[in-house]
């Protein structure tokens, strides 16, 4: 479903920070789950003007968001994604909400002394989930973890498909890292991987952020795609329609298959070879090859084979 967060925060596309700010506060403060207890409808726009600031109030998300507009973003960020690095326990007490952060997660948040706490996310979790997707990390008690890094791998479909092993390089501050990644094989344009550790250093001495490796898997000038099915197509003759051929079939894996095409074939029919199409992650069964057959008409004859058209068509045909 698209969101439009400018207009769930009531502002225009060219509203500044402050102005993002402000609209934001204000909503907070009408729609808050401690002036509205039991209220659910309250407390869902609470969490939808809550996602809406975390995108807009971030310099990289909010140009992420205009440039691909709320159908591409969502392909790119998922709601972990949407909120990681978002500060709730910043954001409230600079807006003066009190007490209300426990009711807004169903966990305590307060601690002696008034400390509070920074929730990062579990990858899979819901930032507004009920139940515990939550990894907990006390602020001003420890150094804080950097951010994750996201990284757009290109991909073949062979290698989408097959699995494969990519060598990356990116800079992590003032140097060159290369770190090497096993593609699984049947994974699709969207799917992220993670691996621990390679995101952005601490600004404080923690932990590193994570890497998250989200694939793009490129045009393939022989197949096209059609969920776990792979589509071909082969060309032939009037008369091979008619009367039946065999024709050569490629593979992914670089094979040639030859496959019967029957009598009395029709344009753009489709002949199927089970198994041969894209395999499945988590042991899903693998696709199928699918032949479309195009029959080919010529735009010149000879005059020979103008005269056999004219006699077929005298026959009927």
């Amino acid at each position: 479903m698209e969101k439009d967060y400018y207009k769930i925060l009531g502002v225009d596309r060219n509203a500044s920070e402050e102005e993002i700010k402000k609209s934001y506060r204000k909503l907070a403060m009408k729609y808050h789950p401690d002036r509205n207890k039991g209220d659910k409808k309250a407390e869902e726009k609470f969490k939808e003007i809550s996602e809406a600031y975390a995108v807009l109030s971030d310099k990289e998300k909010r140009k992420q968001y205009d440039t691909f507009g709320s159908a591409g973003f969502q392909q790119r960020y998922s709601q972990e994604d949407i909120f990681r690095g978002f500060d709730f326990s910043n954001i409230f007490r600079e807006f003066g909400f009190g007490g209300g952060f426990e009711n807004i997660f169903g966990q305590r948040t307060g601690r002696p002394g008034g400390g509070f706490r920074t929730y990062t996310f579990h990858r899979g979790g819901q930032p507004f989930d009920y139940g515990d997707p939550f990894s907990r990390q006390a602020e001003g008690f420890g150094p804080v973890r950097g951010e994750d890094r996201l990284y757009e791998l290109p991909l073949t479909l062979k290698e989408a498909a097959l699995g494969a092993e990519k060598q990356l390089t990116f800079s992590t501050g003032k140097k060159m890292e290369k770190v090497m990644v096993k593609i699984p094989a049947g994974i699709t344009t969207g799917k992220k991987l993670r691996i621990p550790g390679k995101g952005e250093p601490s600004p404080t001495g923690g932990p590193n952020g994570d890497l998250y490796i989200q694939i793009k898997v490129l045009e393939d000038p022989v197949f096209k795609v059609e969920d776990q099915n792979l589509l071909v197509e082969k060309e032939i003759p009037f008369s091979q329609a008619v009367l039946g051929t065999k024709v050569e079939v490629p593979t992914l894996e670089g094979k040639s298959l030859q496959v019967k095409v029957p009598p009395g074939t029709q344009p753009s029919a489709r002949l199927r070879l089970k198994g041969y199409g894209l395999p499945g992650l988590g042991g899903k069964p693998r696709g199928d090859l699918m032949v479309k057959i195009q029959v080919k008409v010529p735009k010149k004859l000879t005059e020979r084979q103008k005269k056999l058209v004219e006699d077929l068509a005298a026959e009927g045909l």
